[in-house]
């Protein structure tokens, strides 16, 4: 996460007294900086709301911060690179109770950000703001980003982690800091946006929204966002967050398709449509059970290593669950699976002998042996998993405890 920022300069307001900071990330943002800081400053003038202007800046090589040392404007350097490491480093130096963050490129208005606070005032503890509700600019927002990128994102975002939020990436937001502070944001880069969002919906957190108009921005140089690595990155991101829709999910579908497959096909072959269904279909049924097996695991350890991690918030349903369901049990319901599809292959070896050993006919031993190696198979999975869980619930205790 980097050091604690090493402060600049600053204004004059304790901890105690500080209502409001505005909260500016700063990577060479000469030509647009002064203008945003005196709009911040405008609006805590006209509002007599006792707060600062602060600036994290991530390394600017250009005047950025004598520009906004020379306007009063508290700085904090932020040595480690990154989007959000600008803002986290901000977060800690903050001094306001609340804490509206933009960027300082002039594509926000910090002189009309009365709603933002009048939201906090009312207890939230995430404002976002939704640029889609207000205004965006002709110019403002490139296409791609526009009718692609931030929609399916944010609806993305709404479907994994039901966060009311129609504009999971408005760089324009306000949030109580000890609020925020406490779900332990730490991504360094781009998605740090939907981090901050991710994990207050996931905690329980009080969320709202305000409309925003989005303005082009004030530079003479290309965004440091970049549309296709950064929109990936923010994917990637919500993803790994809901292993639920990663793993879970496609894992039980893949494996109760392939269970009813396979008794459906038991029996004999079928025809569908004119196709023929037969001990072909059977094989990828069992496939796909095999795989949703081990997809439906791949949740339970991912989500018990983040949560160890602190990467997801505690989950009580989740413990319960686990809670129930020791490694015993684990074993118990493997051996069950793996005594039945030794049964199965007994079965098909003795077919085999009835008939001296000699060439058999697939459509029947195969109809049996299918089921009963991947049942067989499935068991020894959950026998490993159960072990593989074991280990990771220990680590957790263990991190618990110290």
């Amino acid at each position: 996460m980097g050091a604690v920022p090493q402060l600049v300069s600053y204004n004059n307001h304790s901890a105690d007294e500080c209502e409001l900071t505005i909260l500016m990330p700063c990577l060479n943002e000469a030509e647009t900086i002064a203008d945003c800081i005196r709009k911040a400053q405008g609006f805590l003038a006209a509002s007599g709301i006792t707060g600062e202007v602060l600036i994290a800046d991530n390394g600017s090589s250009d005047a950025s911060r004598a520009i906004a040392t020379r306007l009063d404007a508290r700085v904090v350097q932020v040595e480690r690179k990154g989007y959000g490491s600008a803002l986290l480093g901000g977060i800690r130096a903050a001094r306001g109770r609340h804490v509206i963050m933009g960027d300082a490129d002039g594509s926000y208005d910090f002189g009309r950000i009365e709603e933002f606070v009048a939201k906090l005032r009312d207890g939230a503890d995430l404002v976002m703001g939704n640029r889609f509700r207000g205004r965006i600019h002709p110019g403002a927002m490139p296409f791609l980003h526009r009718y692609l990128g931030n929609p399916v994102l944010s609806q993305l975002g709404r479907l994994f982690f039901n966060a009311p939020v129609g504009d999971f990436q408005c760089g324009l937001r306000g949030f109580n800091r000890s609020s925020i502070q406490r779900i332990d944001l730490q991504s360094t880069g781009m998605e740090f946006a939907s981090e901050m969002v991710v994990k207050a919906a996931l905690s329980g957190l009080r969320i709202a929204e305000v409309p925003t108009t989005l303005a082009p921005d004030g530079r003479g140089r290309p965004p440091h966002l970049r549309t296709w690595r950064d929109g990936w990155r923010h994917l990637r991101f919500l993803l790994i967050y809901c292993p639920r829709w990663l793993f879970l999910y496609p894992g039980l579908l893949m494996a109760g398709l392939g269970v009813l497959l396979l008794l459906w096909l038991v029996a004999g072959s079928r025809r569908v449509l004119g196709v023929e269904l037969d001990i072909h279909t059977m094989l990828a049924a069992s496939g796909f059970v095999l795989l949703g097996v081990q997809t439906v695991m791949f949740h339970v350890f991912a989500k018990s290593f983040a949560i160890n991690l602190r990467l997801l918030p505690a989950d009580r349903r989740f413990e319960k669950l686990l809670s129930r369901v020791s490694l015993e049990h684990g074993l118990v319901l493997g051996a069950a699976l793996l005594v039945v599809g030794l049964i199965g292959s007994a079965v098909a070896f003795l077919h085999w002998e009835r008939s001296g050993f000699g060439p058999q006919n697939p459509l029947e031993l195969m109809r049996i042996e299918i089921p009963a190696i991947t049942s067989a198979i499935a068991g020894i999975q959950a026998m490993f998993g159960s072990f593989f869980l074991g280990v990771l619930r220990l680590a957790g205790a263990q991190s618990d405890t110290s």
